[in-house]
Parts: C-alpha cells; sequence; structure tokens
C-alpha cells in the first residue's frame, strides 16, 4: 500500500502519522509538501495530519485547505481514494467541502489534551472494519477546535446515513451529538478529533489505534 502524509507549515503530528503507517503497511509514505500541486502516482490512501497549520490563523485549516496541493487531495478523494483527515486535518477537510460541518472552539474555550473514550458507531467502512459495533475504545485528544457542529439538516443526515464513525462516550469538547469522527458519502474520506497514531503500538500504553490503519491496510488489499 502506497500512502502519502501532507506536510503544512505548522503540522506538528505528520511523522506521528508517517510512523504508524510505516509500521503497519511496511512501506514509509510519501511526505508531500503543501506546495506541490500533484500526488505521487500510485498513491492508495492520503493522510492529513494534525498540528497547526498556518498557526491556525483565520480559522483551523482555513488556509491549509487553499494550498496548491489541496485540488489534487479533492480530485483524488472524487475518485474514491481513501483519505484521512485527523485533528487539524479534520478541520482542513471541512474547510475543503470534502466533509461537511465545522469543527469550532471547545466549548469550554479551552485546550483539552487526555484520553478519549469512545465508541465506533459504524464499523462498516474502510477504516473502521478491525472494530466491533459499539465498541469502547480508547483514544487521545489534543485540541482546541474540536467542537464539531452542524446544522440539524446535516446531523439528521449524517445519523441517518451511517456516516458518524466514532462518538464521545462522554462529552470532551461539546461536539453536536458527542461526534468524534465522519465520513463522507462516499465512505472514503474519514475526519476525526482523535489521534489513532498516537495510540498505535505498545509503547503508547494503548494500541486501539492500530487497527485503524489494520482496517485500511486491510481494505485496500482486498480491493
Amino acid at each position: 500500500m502506497r500512502s502519502a502524509v501532507l506536510v503544512f507549515p505548522g503540522s506538528n503530528c505528520d511523522r506521528d502519522l508517517a510512523v504508524a503507517l510505516e509500521r503497519v503497511t511496511g512501506q514509509a509514505p510519501e511526505m508531500v509538501w503543501h506546495r506541490e500541486t500533484a500526488l505521487p502516482d500510485g498513491i492508495d490512501l492520503i493522510g492529513v495530519p494534525g498540528g497547526f497549520s498556518y498557526g491556525d490563523y483565520l480559522r483551523s485549516g482555513a488556509m491549509a485547505a487553499r494550498s496548491p496541493i489541496m485540488t489534487a487531495v479533492v480530485e483524488a478523494a472524487s475518485r474514491g481514494t481513501p483519505v484521512l483527515g485527523i485533528c487539524n486535518g479534520f478541520q482542513v477537510l471541512t474547510e475543503a467541502g470534502l466533509l461537511p460541518g465545522a469543527l469550532m472552539r471547545n466549548a469550554n474555550l479551552t485546550f483539552v489534551c487526555k484520553d478519549a473514550d469512545l465508541t465506533v458507531v459504524n464499523n462498516q467502512t474502510l477504516f473502521t472494519s478491525g472494530y466491533e459495533a459499539g465498541e469502547a475504545i480508547t483514544i487521545p485528544v489534543a485540541h482546541h477546535d474540536g467542537n464539531y457542529q452542524a446544522d440539524a439538516e446535516t446531523l439528521a443526515r449524517l445519523e441517518g446515513e451511517g456516516r458518524v464513525a466514532f462518538r464521545y462516550a462522554c462529552t470532551v469538547n461539546g461536539s453536536a451529538n458527542d461526534i468524534a469522527g465522519i465520513v463522507n458519502a462516499g465512505g472514503n474520506v474519514l475526519g476525526m478529533m482523535p489521534h489513532p497514531e498516537r495510540a498505535a503500538e505498545a509503547a503508547h500504553g494503548n494500541e486501539d489505534g492500530r487497527r485503524l490503519f489494520e482496517s485500511l491496510l486491510g481494505a485496500l488489499q482486498s480491493a
């Protein structure tokens, strides 16, 4: 499986994501600078990492969403290439129009950094097939703007179409319906605020995030 990890000014989890992908897939990802206008040939998965792209100026993810490389990412996603956006990556995907809704300031207006208990809502996606539906897992969070919000119609559509992938077991940041991660209508784009790459090996004290990457690997190998 060939993967690519985008790198923006201010990204700080790009290496973490690359390490997790390499350990699961056995192949180091291509690191793609934001000013590139094309992705490498033969890319099977695009990772949009956490961090503080452009220092979170304007709005979190807003400037990164307009980087040259994002045109290629949007085109690849439209062709069915899986795209995983984590934390700031989730913010970038909403700003780029690949996912609905917006990530707002946390309800208590403070940075949240802790292990978060999640529920796997939909295990029938490329990203979640390694989990059981309703399974309780623990994945770290670290964000100031992770409060997912959307209008009532959009929320009803996400819930009705099974597009909520993960939900916080208890309120973490004020997200509507305690949403922690969603997929697009095609099922090939996942945005999530928790960091699975920080729970991907025994040294982290928790490997609940590893199965997300294993799910992707299995899905792509069987495609």
